[in-house]
């Protein structure tokens, strides 16, 4: 089975007021499960990384026991390439997320990483807009 992953992450100053959203979809384009959710004070680079996170958590609660393929579409470049061992990990506060990341790809059965666009990303980019139009 295929899955189509597609998170973003957004930060309203940075640190500031941040938030995630992503959606995932089977390999038709049908729409399974989205979620746009405010995370507190963070850096857009923490907002990303939680966006995958938190999809992974996701997927693996839907797919348990699963054989899945997962593709998973950012217009963070940095997530993309860092996720998929191009680009050295710097930020010691990100290693954790993505030691956390890289034991869900595995456990989900492997993850291909793909950079694109924002303008391509407008469904998971709007749920995290309207998490942080939103808050409390």
């Amino acid at each position: 089975m295929k899955i189509v992953i597609y998170t973003d992450g957004a930060s309203r100053g940075n640190p500031g007021q941040a938030s995630f959203g992503f959606t995932i979809a089977d390999e038709n384009g049908k729409l399974l499960y989205e979620k746009g959710q405010c995370i507190g004070v963070a850096t857009n680079n923490v907002a990303e990384y939680t966006a995958v996170l938190e999809a992974f958590k996701k997927a693996r609660e839907m797919f348990s026991g699963k054989v899945v393929h997962i593709e998973l579409f950012a217009d963070s470049k940095l997530v993309a390439e860092q996720l998929s061992g191009r680009y050295k990990i710097k930020s010691p506060h990100l290693k954790p997320i993505i030691e956390e990341i890289k034991i869900l790809a595995v456990e989900l059965g492997g993850v291909v990483y793909t950079h694109i666009p924002r303008s391509k990303n407008t469904a998971a980019d709007r749920l995290a807009n309207l998490a942080l139009d939103n808050r409390d």
